[in-house]
C-alpha cells in the first residue's frame, strides 16, 4: 500500500475523530515516513525542514491578528455597529407603525400603506445583508481582520434581525461567501497569501512553472460557482422570515467610549495597510506586502496613541493568540507535505491513479476535486490543504495533460472546497460565534449544513468546468 495514501488517510480519520488537526497531521506524516522506510530520524528531519515553508504565512497571520485587535480597540467596529443599528431601528419603527383606515381600532390596514411598510422592511433587510457582505469581503483585504469583526459587529444586530424576521442561516451564508470567495479570487490581503504564497508557490515547488498565469482569470469560474450558491441562499432557500425570541446576549459586551480621534486614526491605518499591499504588488516587490502593510498599520496605531503604549502588549498579544492556531496548522501542513515528498512514493501514487483514469481528464478532475473536499473538511483550513494536495496533484495533472491554468484551477478549487461546510473551519466558526450570542443558532444545523450545501456543490461543478475549459 502506498505510504502517501496511508498517511493522508490516517490524517483524515484522526481529524474526523476530532483529534486536533495539528496532531493529526503530525501523526499522519510520521506514519507515512515510517512506512516509506525513512526511519524516525529521517521522517523528523524531513518534517522539520518543511516547517520553515509556513513560517512567513504564520507570521503574516499573527501580525494581522494584532492589527485586527488594535483596530477593534479604537472603537471603529462598535461605531459601525451602532450606526447600522440606529439606521435600521429607525426604519423598522416606521415600517411597524400600524396605519388604519378611519383611525378606528381594529379596522383593516390601508393595503397601499401596508405594502409600503413591507417594502421598507424588505429594503432594510437587503441593506443589512449587503452591508455584512461588504464587511466580510473587506475583512480579507481592505481591513484585513479576517473573522475578528464578526463577534464585534453581529451580536448587537441580533435584535434587529429578529424584528425583521431575518433567517440567520442567510447571514451565515453571506458571511461565509465573503470570507471564502474573496481570498480564493482576489490576490490582495489574505487572498495574496492563499493565491500567491501558498497556491502558486507550492505548484512551482512541485515542478510546474506558473509564470505568466493570471490568477484572477483562472479562479473566476470557481468564484462564479460560489456566487450562484450565494444567490440561491439569499433569494430562494432562506428568503422567508424565521421567528426568533428576543433574548439577552449570553455575554454582554462592555460599553466602550468611542473616540472620534481614535476612529480617525484607525481609518488612516487601514488605508495605509491596504495601500502598502497594493503598491508593493504593483511594483513587483519580492517582500511580502501583507507583512509590511500590517507593520505599517500597527506603527500608525502606536505612534499616534490610538493604542496606548501601556496597553499595546495586551491588545496585540490577544490578536496574535486569535490567529495563532491557524498559523500553527499552516506550518504543520508544510511539514506534512515535505515528508510526503521525501518518501518518494508520490510518483508511484500518481502513476497508479493515472493508469486508472487513462486519458479521461473529466473523471480525473472530478476525483481530484472530491479529494480536496474531503481533505479540507477534515482539516478545516483550505490554506493548510494546498501544500498537502499539491504534492500529489501537480505531477498527476502533468501526466494527464492538463494545462497550467487548468492545473491551478483544479488545485485552487480543491483547496477551497470544504472550507465552507467544515465544522472546524473559521469560515463557519466565525459566523456561529456572532449569531449564537443569544443561544439561538446551532453550529451544525445553521452554519455547517447550509454553507456545505450552497457552496460546495456549485463550487465542485464550477471547478470541474474550469478544469475542462482552461
Amino acid at each position: 500500500m502506498n505510504a502517501v495514501l496511508i498517511a493522508v488517510a490516517v490524517m483524515l480519520v484522526l481529524a474526523l475523530m476530532r483529534v486536533h488537526v495539528v496532531v493529526a497531521m503530525f501523526l499522519g506524516a510520521l506514519v507515512g515516513g515510517l512506512l516509506a522506510d525513512l526511519g524516525l530520524d529521517g521522517t523528523m528531519l524531513a518534517f522539520q525542514d518543511g516547517l520553515g515553508g509556513g513560517a512567513k504565512i504564520a507570521l503574516s497571520y499573527a501580525l494581522l491578528g494584532a492589527f485586527a485587535m488594535g483596530v477593534a480597540s479604537t472603537g471603529l467596529p462598535q461605531l459601525l455597529a451602532h450606526v447600522l443599528l440606529a439606521r435600521v431601528g429607525a426604519t423598522t419603527a416606521k415600517a411597524k407603525t400600524p396605519a388604519t383606515v378611519g383611525g378606528g381600532s381594529g379596522e383593516a390596514e390601508d393595503p397601499i400603506i401596508h405594502a409600503a411598510n413591507q417594502k421598507a422592511v424588505t429594503t432594510t433587510k437587503y441593506l443589512i445583508i449587503g452591508g455584512l457582505l461588504l464587511m466580510a469581503i473587506m475583512s480579507q483585504n481592505v481591513i484585513p481582520v479576517h473573522i475578528a469583526f464578526i463577534p464585534l459587529i453581529v451580536p448587537p444586530l441580533l435584535t434587529v434581525f429578529n424584528k425583521l424576521g431575518i433567517d440567520r442561516r442567510v447571514i451565515t451564508s453571506v458571511l461565509t461567501f465573503g470570507l471564502v470567495t474573496t481570498y480564493m479570487f482576489i490576490p490582495v490581503g489574505f487572498g495574496s497569501i492563499f493565491l500567491n504564497d501558498i497556491l502558486l508557490f507550492n505548484i512551482n515547488e512541485a515542478g510546474m512553472d506558473t509564470t505568466g498565469v493570471n490568477i484572477i482569470q483562472v479562479m473566476a469560474i470557481p468564484a462564479a460557482g460560489m456566487l450562484v450558491g450565494l444567490l440561491i441562499a439569499v433569494f430562494i432557500s432562506y428568503r422567508k422570515p424565521r421567528v426568533y425570541e428576543d433574548r439577552p446576549l449570553s455575554e454582554e459586551a462592555e460599553k466602550q467610549e468611542i473616540s472620534t480621534y481614535k476612529v480617525g486614526v484607525a481609518l488612516v491605518a487601514i488605508v495605509a495597510t491596504f495601500a502598502v499591499q497594493v503598491i508593493m504588488q504593483a511594483l513587483s516587490f519580492e517582500a511580502d506586502g501583507l507583512l509590511v502593510g500590517a507593520l505599517v498599520g500597527l506603527a500608525i496605531l502606536l505612534i499616534t496613541g490610538a493604542v496606548k503604549w501601556n496597553n499595546a502588549d495586551d491588545v496585540f498579544s490577544a490578536g496574535m493568540r486569535m490567529m495563532a492556531l491557524i498559523g500553527f496548522i499552516m506550518i504543520t501542513a508544510q511539514g506534512f507535505a515535505a515528508v510526503m515528498t521525501e518518501t518518494g512514493e508520490v510518483e508511484s501514487l500518481v502513476d497508479t491513479v493515472a493508469s486508472v483514469f487513462g486519458e479521461n481528464q473529466a473523471a480525473a478532475a472530478a476525483a481530484m476535486l472530491f479529494v480536496g473536499l474531503v481533505v479540507t473538511l477534515g482539516i478545516g483550513s483550505s490554506f493548510s490543504t494546498l501544500p498537502i494536495i499539491t504534492v500529489i496533484f501537480v505531477p498527476l495533472c502533468m501526466s494527464l495533460g492538463f494545462s497550467t491554468m487548468a492545473t491551478v484551477a483544479i488545485i485552487g478549487t480543491a483547496g477551497a472546497l470544504g472550507d465552507a461546510g467544515s465544522p472546524a473551519s473559521d469560515s463557519t466558526l466565525g459566523p456561529t460565534a456572532g449569531l449564537d450570542a443569544d443561544g439561538q443558532h446551532d453550529h451544525i444545523r445553521d452554519s455547517v449544513i447550509p454553507t456545505f450545501i450552497h457552496y460546495n456543490i456549485p463550487l465542485l461543478i464550477a471547478g470541474w468546468i474550469a478544469a475542462m475549459v482552461l
